[in-house]
């Protein structure tokens, strides 16, 4: 086992491990670090605790010191460094007319570089804007493309339930979503409904679904013909949450009535209704119609010059 402290590097962002080694630090704490690309600044989210060698990338770097009243002013200082770095940014990418939008900007704490991050359609040849904004800040200088979803991660606001976005206030990393798991919630297909402000679908969809799928094992699917105290029926509909179903039993004078089951009540046969089997397919169309809305790995597109 190792003693390590986790720190993050902006809100909500993704927690890495660090070697706090000597130093008596504490969660909330606030720590300069050693990481791939310099040095930095952050925030210890998580105290110190033993984990195992699988849950660390190697090497494991070492905490440099917990920040000091200096510390913060540099860093506050490469924050406003920034904000005028984006407006410049700006006004070069509007001089050399490039179809990017530039959405944030970022100092390490060492100076020694500045990242820009934008988004983009497709590929940018943004060579001659690297040029220009190396020789206006002569430092390195990195050019990111991002997904959407990084940058609604980046910019914030509301989401359709009224609250903060999630990936801005609390989630560190995002997880796959399906749109098979917007159709094993019994939520409606339409793309406006279940897609958040990055125009993918909501990440809010995972909370839930393994409960779901646990559910899901003990329920028929609708059209699956079962036995019932009444008689064989047909599975037209079904409840996940309550457990239940409704079955449509043909009784023994030759009509039909609609009852509701508890999934216990009930017995699954091999039998299937073909009248659901269109239906089914007709489901499966209607997926596969808004399945540009699954989540894709999002671009990265990096340019430096010393």
């Amino acid at each position: 086992m190792i003693t390590v402290v986790g720190v993050r590097f902006k809100k909500a962002g993704k927690i890495y491990y660090f070697d706090p080694d000597s130093l008596d630090i504490n969660k909330d704490d606030y720590v300069v670090v050693e990481t791939a690309r310099g040095i930095e600044f952050g925030n210890v989210t998580v105290g110190p605790k033993q984990v195992s060698e699988d849950e660390i990338v190697q090497p494991l770097k070492k905490v440099i010191r917990v920040a000091q009243e200096e510390d913060f002013i540099i860093h506050q200082n490469n924050k406003e460094k920034a904000k005028e770095a984006f407006k410049i940014c700006e006004r070069k990418i509007a001089e050399h007319g490039l179809e990017m939008k530039l959405i944030d900007v970022e100092y390490t704490f060492d100076n020694n570089k500045v990242i820009f991050y934008f988004t983009a359609d497709g590929r940018v040849d943004f060579r001659e804007l690297v040029r220009d904004l190396a020789a206006i800040f002569k430092t390195r200088i990195e050019l990111r493309q991002i997904g959407v979803r990084d940058e609604a991660k980046m910019i914030g606001g509301l989401g359709p339930c009224g609250k903060p976005i999630c990936c801005a206030t609390f989630l560190g990393e995002f997880e796959p979503v399906s749109i098979k798991m917007a159709k094993e919630q019994s939520l409606s297909l339409n793309p406006s409904k279940i897609s958040g402000l990055c125009g993918r679908l909501m990440c809010c969809l995972k909370y839930e679904q393994e409960v779901y799928e646990e559910l899901l094992k003990n329920i028929p699917a609708v059209g699956s013909i079962v036995l019932t105290p009444e008689g064989k029926g047909t599975v037209i509909e079904t409840f996940t949450l309550l457990q239940m179903v409704k079955v449509r039993v043909k009784l023994e004078d030759d009509t039909e009535e609609l009852v509701n089951y508890k999934v216990d009540e009930i017995i699954l046969t091999d039998e299937k209704d073909p009248d659901y089997e269109v239906e089914e397919e007709e489901d499966i169309d209607d997926i596969e119609n808004i399945e540009n809305l699954e989540d894709v790995e999002d671009i990265e597109e990096i340019e430096e010059i010393d």
